[in-house]
């Protein structure tokens, strides 16, 4: 019995070195990968093969692979193994018994069952069993076998990214599953792009838009494409300036609790949230955050800051930074990797980024900035490649691994971002985090399927956000009852009406 293994030559067997009873085995274990593979060389696109919820309402109601993928074992076996280079197939005949699904194991078992001299063909008997032993494909295959020895050197096969944007979009839509949709202001809705983008989201059951602006543009729109804007909500306003400011005043009244920009310019939005007097400012720095999914990466990336702040002080980025870890633990990262980035990665007092990187480092250390493991300075190529950080001699635990790059201004990391979109085929999100509520800041540019990703960080947001003030509500309640508790016992009549204050005070606060 000849096994497969991994050897720097394939050598074949001739008609004269093989007897009947011979036999070679192959194992394999069918990936997603191999599914999406086969259907992209034959073009067999059957959705009970493909698409996971006609499989599930289909007969076996599981992804199984096409017949083919388990066929084509036989013909592996039959080229590279026995009889190997030179083997010619002839003819084939074979049953599938059972489907192959993901995470199968199969053995591919080829025995000699007869031998042709006069012609140099072989029969052979072709046995495909699952993990559990279960017969899945049986048959008979004839080929001509080799008459003179070959041995070849193994090529390398290269190695195959599958850059699947539509899958890796509703893996990030289905982290909102069970999470109600939020009231969205959508502001100045008045391209395709904009209006399509707010109402998938909607159809995704992500948010219920609010959709603010000239309400004959949007409904032109609308019916020059075909999109059906249902019983959604729209607020008719002249300009995009009027769009901006009713948004914020929703916001503020309580009537949303999250922003999407349209096709009005960034700074025409932004210039209503950051007002002084009518904003939508905390104590926060605003800053924005790309969350980006990239094939060739193993993990998510966020990207901070490369769309609000210009050229941020040492005392910006502490806010900028924060901002990105606190949005890294809602989407399930405990302790992000952070790494600050600068052209170099060994601090220089010529280079100003890599001062503030060490002393970004060292406030971390004192829990200046918290929930985050930071390092830098770092190139960028030493944040994301750990053969890269061996090379330099880095020793760190971000080094190869970040999962946030803080970039050093807004012109660096916007073509960080950028070219890993349009280079990279990332899936990109935009968020803007530090205000009162998630700000989904795409630019014009953006396709509908950028703002339903950006979608579900601002309602992954939301949620934080609602449970975050429950929280609150919930501990000022302790407090009260442990204030008030005290207030009317003997000890503590004096301080009853101080109690009663607290009380009343408490109570508004939670009307608010």
């Amino acid at each position: 019995m000849r096994i497969e293994t991994q050897q720097n030559f394939l050598e074949s067997r001739t008609f004269d070195e093989i007897n009947v009873g011979d036999c070679s085995v192959l194992v394999r274990t069918l990936r997603a990968e191999d599914i999406k593979l086969f259907a992209i060389m034959s073009g067999d696109m059957n959705p009970a093969i493909g698409d996971k919820e006609f499989a599930n309402s289909g007969m076996f109601r599981e992804v199984i692979a096409h017949g083919m993928w388990s066929a084509s074992l036989i013909s592996t076996v039959l080229g590279t193994q026995f009889p190997g280079p030179g083997t010619i197939l002839v003819d084939q005949a074979l049953h599938f018994t059972r489907p192959v699904s993901l995470g199968d194991t199969i053995t591919v078992t080829m025995t000699v069952k007869k031998m042709f001299a006069h012609n140099r063909h072989i029969v052979f008997d072709c046995a495909c069993v699952n993990q559990d032993n279960m017969e899945v494909v049986h048959g008979t295959a004839e080929v001509l076998a080799p008459a003179e020895k070959v041995k070849t050197k193994r090529v390398d096969l290269p190695h195959i990214t599958i850059s699947d944007k539509y899958a890796r979009l509703q893996h990030l839509v289905a982290r909102a599953d069970g999470l109600a949709p939020i009231d969205m202001a959508v502001v100045h809705p008045c391209d395709l792009e904009s209006l399509k983008g707010a109402l998938l989201a909607a159809d995704a059951n992500l948010i219920d838009p609010i959709l603010i602006g000239p309400e004959a543009k949007i409904r032109g729109i609308a019916s020059e494409h075909g999109l059906d804007l249902k019983q959604h909500r729209i607020v008719n306003v002249k300009h995009s300036h009027d769009a901006a400011a009713m948004a914020v005043t929703l916001i503020r009244n309580g009537d949303a609790e999250a922003l999407m920009k349209g096709s009005l310019h960034t700074d025409e939005l932004m210039a209503e949230v950051v007002s002084h007097s009518s904003g939508l400012r905390t104590q926060r720095r605003i800053s924005h955050v790309f969350l980006m999914d990239v094939p060739t990466y193993p993990r998510p990336i966020l990207i901070t800051d490369a769309a609000i702040n210009i050229a941020p002080t040492l005392d910006e980025k502490v806010d900028i930074i924060q901002n990105a870890i606190d949005l890294a633990h809602i989407i399930g990262i405990p302790e992000p990797k952070v790494a600050i980035l600068s052209a170099v990665e060994t601090v220089s007092a010529k280079i100003q980024s890599t001062l503030d990187a060490a002393a970004l480092c060292k406030m971390a250390d004192r829990g200046q900035i918290r929930g985050g493991l930071l390092d830098g300075p770092l190139a960028f190529d030493n944040a994301v490649s750990i053969d890269a950080a061996k090379t330099k001699g880095i020793v760190s635990a971000v080094a190869g691994r970040a999962e946030i790059l803080v970039v050093p201004d807004l012109e660096s990391g916007n073509m960080v971002a950028k070219q890993l979109e349009y280079l990279a085929n990332a899936l990109t999100s935009g968020i803007v985090l530090g205000a009162k509520v998630p700000i989904v800041l795409t630019s014009r540019a953006d396709t509908a399927e950028t703002r339903i990703a950006s979608c579900v960080i601002a309602t992954l947001i939301a949620h934080a956000n609602r449970e975050r003030i429950k929280r609150m509500i919930q501990s000022g309640r302790q407090r009260w009852r442990r204030t008030f508790s005290m207030a009317i016992s003997p000890r503590a009549t004096s301080a009853a009406p101080a109690c009663a204050t607290q009380q009343k005070y408490f109570l508004e606060r939670t009307a608010r």
